[in-house]
């Protein structure tokens, strides 16, 4: 008998869905608080720098990849 009494104690503490998810929105919004947002000409300058770097690797990559194609095909044959 103490088993289940022990079963059931610990069912009846824990929270039902609803209120888990009340409580998991309160913390998320309480953490989004604590967080230091950039400024407008940040942010602008942030994208400007991932896009800038992420065209130069693609441009990088496009042409190791001409490169050996080329030198594939001149060792290879065509």
């Amino acid at each position: 008998m103490s088993e289940t009494k022990s079963r059931s104690a610990k069912g009846a503490s824990r929270p039902g869905p609803a209120a888990r998810l009340a409580l998991w929105i309160r913390q998320v919004i309480a953490e989004l608080r604590k967080v230091i947002w950039p400024t407008r000409k940040e942010l602008i300058t942030y994208t400007t720098v991932v896009l800038a770097f992420v065209a130069t690797i693609a441009v990088l990559v496009s042409v190791l990849d001409v490169l050996f194609t080329k030198a594939v095909l001149a060792v290879f044959g065509h």
